[in-house]
C-alpha cells in the first residue's frame, strides 16, 4: 500500500479508539482528507472535541477518524477493500493497550502518542 498519497500506516491502542471501534486497537491508514472520497451513506459522531468518527450507516462498520483542524483522515484497515496490503509502520498508546495482547514485531512502539509530523 505504497502511494504518495498516504501520511503513514499506524497501529493505535489508545482507549478512545478501543471504545469507537469496540476492539483493542485501530490499524488505520492516515492520508490527507482530500486525497479520500467516501461515498455511501455514513454517520458521525465526535468521539473529542477535535477527532469525529465515521461509520456506515448500514452496517455500523467504522470506517474513519477525521481531524479536520490537521487536515487528516484515518481509515480502518478493516474497511479497505484489500486490508493485506496494510504495513504499519509504529504502535502508538501503547500505555493503553489490553495487558494479554503481546505484540511481537520489531516495530517501534510509543507509550502515548506518536512523533509529532505537524498534524
Amino acid at each position: 500500500m505504497k502511494s504518495k498519497l498516504l501520511q503513514n500506516q499506524r497501529v493505535c491502542h489508545c482507549r478512545e479508539c478501543q471504545k469507537a471501534i469496540g476492539t483493542t486497537f485501530n490499524a488505520r491508514v492516515l492520508m490527507r482528507i482530500e486525497d479520500v472520497a467516501i461515498s455511501g451513506p455514513i454517520n458521525t459522531f465526535h468521539s473529542t472535541e477535535a477527532l469525529e468518527r465515521g461509520f456506515c450507516s448500514h452496517c455500523g462498520t467504522t470506517i474513519f477518524s477525521r481531524r479536520v483542524t490537521a487536515g487528516v483522515i484515518g481509515l480502518t484497515v478493516g474497511s479497505l477493500d484489500d486490508p493485506s496490503l496494510f504495513k504499519p509502520d509504529m504502535h502508538f498508546w501503547v500505555s493503553s493497550k489490553q495487558p494479554w495482547l503481546e505484540i511481537s514485531d520489531d516495530l517501534p512502539q510509543y507509550l502515548e502518542g506518536p512523533p509529532s509530523l505537524g498534524y
